[in-house]
């Protein structure tokens, strides 16, 4: 299996996984909103709940001072007794709400039950909102003339007050719009009943202004709460991501460490066949070679010879496919390391096919070789360049029908580099069957047809090859009509030659100038002409 077969197949698990998340948590949500019957998420509701406690403990001293500065000012009209009272009591009741905010914050926790503390929250505020809708309620029955003549502003202040209740309140409660209502309303109630039983034009408008100011901060309230969501969502989903960054750096953190792993194991056991396989290998080749031959004396059976041929050649299959399942490791790993040097291109296209007319010969076929006059030599592996022209012609003679042609082509590229292809006139290969037959131990389906014999290494170490050298790799194939196949060096793998400056040797023959005392005026002295020599050839 090919690197980009595995990231294909790693990527289609991780989709699988991420669309199975995805689904779970739907899921799971819409378990949740049918068994509490609201929107909002069980860990959303604990940290509203936290954020209105915590506003609450911040600003404890602040409510008692507002208490205290409206128990004061009812003085000016009500009788003091009747505003301590009622100070006494907004303490108990911030008291009992603070108390209650406190023991939250250090028992409760976002998988709990949260239903018992919202009753006792409800419960808590509803007892404070009863106890400042009390403050309208301060002075009411007052007959002295003081408090008479300061009727006016006794009820402006009250609804002043009223303001800063609500706003005050909804600053504190947008998070729990229910303790907001039952907090906020008693007092409304109250001053604007106030208001209307003084029967007077004033009094009514400030009684209506009152019930829309309240309508108003319940609106805010409201715009305050779903900003506060939205913060809490956006906050969710970092933690999620975070999460999940954190799960798939393990999980490549496991699979790195699985892949370092096999790749020991197989480097390993790569050694072990080397070692153990070739050794007896050898031997066997060595042998068999000696028998087959009949170097000792002649066999008693003609029919040993041939076995021992079979032997021979067997091993020498054998031998071969090991040297290159081993190769195409040491590629995939990385550690194959080209051995360069200059070479003609040609001469290597030549050789190949000197190896291999005995077998195209058995097979009636025509081999034709076109190399590019004055092609430079190029800067190679001469190895593994051999190697990737026995590949291709071998290929195209074993899947090539009798009486067919192979032409090999040695030519320059357009851009500077060369080029050698290796053309048959075989049945050719699908096109969905090219990305198989690109693959390690891949083959299509006419090597099975056929029973052309393979493993299907000749390709994918053809086209590793060439990319080392920096080059390119091209297939190219029709149905019925053949198959062509194209690895192009670049040109920074072609030698040119570099013109001299001036003609080496010039400098041994120019004769030294005369000094101006000793020149003769009827003679010239004149260098002797030389022949210019070319200088070695540099890597361009």
């Amino acid at each position: 299996m090919d690197k980009e077969t595995r990231k294909k197949i790693l990527a289609d698990l991780r989709q699988r996984h991420a669309a199975r998340k995805h689904a779970d948590r739907d899921v799971k949500a819409a378990r949740d909103r049918l068994t509490r019957r609201s929107e909002i998420k069980p860990e959303f509701e604990y940290e509203l709940m936290a954020v209105f406690a915590h506003n609450e403990l911040s600003a404890a001293v602040t409510i008692w001072a507002l208490a205290a500065i409206f128990a004061l000012a009812s003085m000016f009209w009500a009788p003091w007794a009747e505003g301590c009272l009622w100070l006494l009591l907004v303490i108990a009741s911030k008291v009992i709400l603070l108390e209650l905010c406190r023991r939250f914050v250090a028992q409760a926790r976002p998988e709990d039950d949260l239903t018992p503390w919202r009753r006792k929250f409800f419960l808590a505020e509803l007892f404070s909102g009863l106890v400042w809708a009390a403050f309208a309620l301060v002075g009411i029955d007052t007959q002295n003339e003081a408090a008479q003549s300061a009727v006016f502003s006794s009820h402006v202040f009250i609804f002043a007050s009223l303001i800063v209740l609500l706003a005050v309140r909804m600053t504190f409660t947008s998070t729990m719009m229910s303790l907001l209502y039952v907090g906020t309303i008693p007092m409304t109630i109250a001053v604007s009943t106030r208001l209307v039983m003084l029967h007077e034009p004033f009094y009514y408008a400030l009684a209506t202004m009152a019930v829309g100011v309240h309508i108003y901060f319940v609106f805010l309230a409201k715009g305050l709460r779903q900003t506060t969501l939205q913060m809490l969502a956006f906050r969710a989903q970092k933690d999620i991501l975070i999460a999940e960054l954190d799960e798939e750096r393990l999980l490549s953190d496991e699979a790195r460490r699985r892949a370092e792993a096999g790749s020991k194991a197989k480097s390993r056991f790569l050694a072990t066949m080397s070692h153990e396989l070739r050794t007896p290998l050898n031997a066997i080749m060595g042998f068999s070679e000696v028998m087959k031959d009949e170097m000792f004396g002649e066999h008693s059976t003609p029919l040993y010879r041939e076995y021992a041929n079979d032997i021979y050649d067997s091993g020498r299959h054998l031998l071969q496919l090991i040297n290159e399942i081993l190769d195409l490791s040491r590629i995939e790993a990385g550690r194959y390391e080209l051995v360069e040097e200059r070479a003609h291109l040609g001469d290597i296209a030549q050789d190949c096919q000197r190896l291999l007319a005995l077998r195209a010969n058995g097979k009636g076929l025509n081999v034709y070789v076109n190399i590019a006059p004055d092609l430079p030599q190029v800067w190679i592996d001469v190895r593994a360049m051999r190697q990737i022209c026995l590949n291709l012609l071998s290929n195209a003679i074993k899947f090539t029908p009798k009486g067919g042609s192979v032409t090999i082509t040695v030519a320059p590229t357009p851009e500077g580099g060369q080029m050698l292809s290796v053309r048959d006139t075989g049945p050719g290969i699908p096109p969905d069957e090219i990305p198989k037959v690109l693959q390690a131990f891949g083959q299509g389906a006419l090597a099975h047809e056929t029973a052309a014999g393979g493993t299907g290494r000749g390709l994918p170490i053809v086209q590793s090859l060439i990319e080392l050298h920096g080059g390119a790799f091209d297939l190219a194939s029709e149905l019925r009509k053949g198959t062509e196949v194209r690895v192009t060096l670049p040109p920074q793998r072609v030698l040119t030659t570099v013109a001299p400056l001036q003609p080496l040797g010039a400098e041994r023959h120019r004769q030294p100038t005369p000094p101006p005392s000793s020149r003769q005026p009827h003679l010239r002295v004149t260098p002797k002409a030389t022949t210019p020599t070319a200088r070695p050839p540099r890597v361009a």
